[in-house]
């Protein structure tokens, strides 16, 4: 096994990590192992899929590549409830799917791209956060 794929596998979880981290620290109920896992199978699918495509045991890689979208949406598409006049999950879902994206451009060899998707991910749950706790929940007492 090539350690470029070993280094892309490591990469991908640990920045799903990061993201789950957060969420962990907000108690949210997907935390550190399914955002780690949702990364880590992303670019585990990406680099199996471009494998294939350069050993030509599949033409063309965008197929599998659309899958990791779809499927993490409908993954994600679990963590949304609807109740009385309030709908909640749609972060986690959005950072499921996020994080999945992220996985792809590690497996992608896009890493400089990942890098900034995990912090520009980052910088919205908690910076966002933030301003949403102070600015929003204080108009709502």
């Amino acid at each position: 096994m090539d350690s470029q794929i070993i280094f892309q596998l490591f990469l991908a979880a640990i920045l799903g990590s990061l993201i789950g981290l957060e969420r962990e620290i907000k108690r949210k109920g997907a935390g550190l192992q399914t955002y780690s896992l949702v990364a880590l199978g992303a670019c585990f699918f990406t680099v199996v899929a471009l494998s294939f495509a350069e050993l030509k045991i599949i033409s063309d890689p965008a197929p599998i590549i659309l899958a990791i979208a779809l499927g993490t949406g409908f993954l994600g598409a679990g963590a949304i409830s609807h109740g009385d006049r309030k709908t909640e999950g749609l972060t986690t879902a959005a950072g499921v799917w996020l994080t999945a994206a992220i996985g792809l451009a590690v497996g992608a060899n896009f890493l400089s791209l990942a890098l900034l998707g995990t912090f520009l991910a980052l910088l919205i749950l908690a910076g966002l956060g933030l301003i949403e706790e102070k600015v929003f929940k204080e108009k709502e007492q």
